[in-house]
């Protein structure tokens, strides 16, 4: 495939970021789809949309595609990623992380990003239709993929091929602390906005589990981690939260084939907390000097000029 190389134009952190959403805005998945609800421990429920190739199922890998913070099945990268991926071949199982999307009645908590286990029991019960697969994480969902490879890689199916984290937030102390940079603010207040209205709707269906107001005057992600991630997923703080679920010191343990796909100018992560991690002979490592923060615009064969997309797969078909 040809290397990345956007227009000089749209060079830069914040013009592959906010173009690469702009690119991508109208996307849908054209597909028919099958809800697939995993049970991932007691009484905790998520939910997938499995797009199946014709044919017998255990006759094509499949890819499991992992959402960011305040995203679902239907966020804009994961359907990209998925358009050329079932073009080539694959079974595409967009998974909501735990009450995300559609799937927020059938979780009682709020999903985080240490919950490697839930990716586990979904990968395990993926196998059982198609037993060779893969995944494609993208952000939160990038570093939720690299956890459960360095930390519990015994829980990963006999079939599983190989990861691709896409900006993955490894040091998460770190990219909620670039999130409040002023020049960041325009990124804070999206997250914040939908953080708010979810927890507001998760109160109202569940007020036998979740305080009333807890969100209001929560201006940062870190605040929000703070005041509602941490007490309800069972943390003293923000700060453990952070040192518990972040994915970084775990890649030396990786032993699995891994793709980590960065940018030295995301401005949600900056390149030092992806580049500074000593990764294990199973993880390449591509910091590329722009792509902003799962941008990755340029001329490419997948939807959105969704650069990530089309590397991402070419990867998986070398495993």
């Amino acid at each position: 495939m040809k290397p990345f190389r956007p227009h000089p134009l749209t060079a830069g952190g914040h013009r592959q970021t906010l173009l690469g959403y702009w690119r991508r805005r109208t996307l849908a998945w054209p597909h028919p789809s099958d809800d697939m609800v995993v049970d991932v421990e007691g009484g905790v429920h998520v939910l997938l949309r499995a797009t199946w190739q014709p044919g017998r199922r255990e006759a094509r890998p499949a890819l499991v595609l992992l959402h960011g913070l305040g995203g679902w099945d239907g966020a804009k990268y994961g359907l990209a990623t998925g358009h050329l991926a079932f073009a080539r071949g694959w079974h595409v199982v967009r998974m909501n992380l735990r009450g995300a999307g559609d799937g927020m009645g059938l979780s009682p908590v709020l999903y985080n990003a240490g919950l490697d286990g839930d990716l586990a029991a979904v990968l395990s019960s993926v196998a059982l239709c198609a037993p060779r697969l893969a995944v494609v994480g993208f952000s939160l969902g990038a570093n939720l993929a690299f956890l459960l490879l360095g930390r519990r890689s015994e829980c990963l199916p006999p079939g599983f091929l190989g990861a691709v984290g896409v900006s993955p937030p490894l040091d998460l102390a770190a990219c909620t602390a670039a999130l409040e940079r002023p020049v960041n603010r325009l990124y804070q207040l999206y997250f914040m906005g939908g953080l708010r209205r979810a927890y507001r709707e998760r109160q109202a269906a569940r007020p036998d589990l979740f305080e009333p107001g807890l969100e209001r005057g929560v201006r940062t992600v870190r605040e929000y981690d703070e005041r509602i991630t941490a007490r309800y997923a069972g943390f003293r703080d923000a700060s453990e939260y952070y040192a518990r679920s972040s994915a970084g010191a775990h890649l030396v343990d990786v032993r699995h084939h891994a793709l980590l796909l960065a940018a030295w100018d995301d401005p949600m992560v900056p390149g030092d907390t992806v580049a500074r991690w000593p990764v294990s002979s199973f993880v390449t490592r591509e910091m590329l000097p722009t792509g902003g923060h799962v941008g990755f615009v340029a001329q490419t064969s997948a939807p959105g000029d969704f650069w990530a997309a089309e590397r991402a797969l070419e990867f998986l078909h070398g495993l």
